[in-house]
């Protein structure tokens, strides 16, 4: 380790994904879930798909970014689309969880995104566990998101973090 410290550039890249960050999280916490759901179930589905969509689309101009060498800051983006994986899942969960025959277990939005997390980091704890069979759905699909973009983003972060340090241990030379 130089200890130089981080380039303005990267320390404003590294502060935009605490920022934004924390407006995904505010957001969670604060906006009328509640709009959606059973109420509202087309609607619901449609922003969840085009979260989906989105999300995955943005995964894969990251990941093509750093396998071509083009992408800038692709760690901080890569941390940022887990984040809000993350934060669309647990609002999918904490909506479906209004209906006590979908989740056994989860009934407040903390219990949501600990879930989520929980089900990110395939530790299943059991304490919460999906009941319905749309809940079952979601979660497959969560799981299914989390093998195929999520493990791609974190080979991807690896291979850009490596060939940052290898530059790095160049320059030294």
């Amino acid at each position: 380790m130089s200890g130089k410290p981080l380039p303005p550039a990267d320390l404003r890249a590294w502060f935009w994904l605490i920022g934004a960050s924390a407006l995904l999280m505010a957001g969670y916490f604060t906006l009328p879930l509640e709009w959606l759901g059973e109420r509202r179930p087309l609607v619901s589905w449609l922003v969840f798909a085009g979260a989906l969509v989105g999300m995955s689309w943005l995964m894969l101009v990251k990941i093509v970014g750093v396998l071509r060498g083009t992408a800038r800051r692709p760690v901080v983006w890569l941390v940022f689309l887990i984040i809000l994986a993350l934060t669309v899942f647990a609002g999918t969960y904490y909506v479906l969880g209004a209906h006590r025959v979908e989740f056994a277990g989860l009934e407040t939005r903390l219990d949501a995104l600990y879930f989520t997390v929980v089900t990110m980091a395939t530790v299943g704890y059991g304490d919460i566990t999906p009941e319905g069979q749309t809940a079952r759905l979601v979660v497959t699909l969560q799981i299914g998101y989390n093998f195929v973009f999520l493990a791609a983003a974190a080979g991807t972060a690896s291979r850009a973090i490596r060939g940052n340090v290898e530059r790095r241990i160049r320059g030294q030379d």
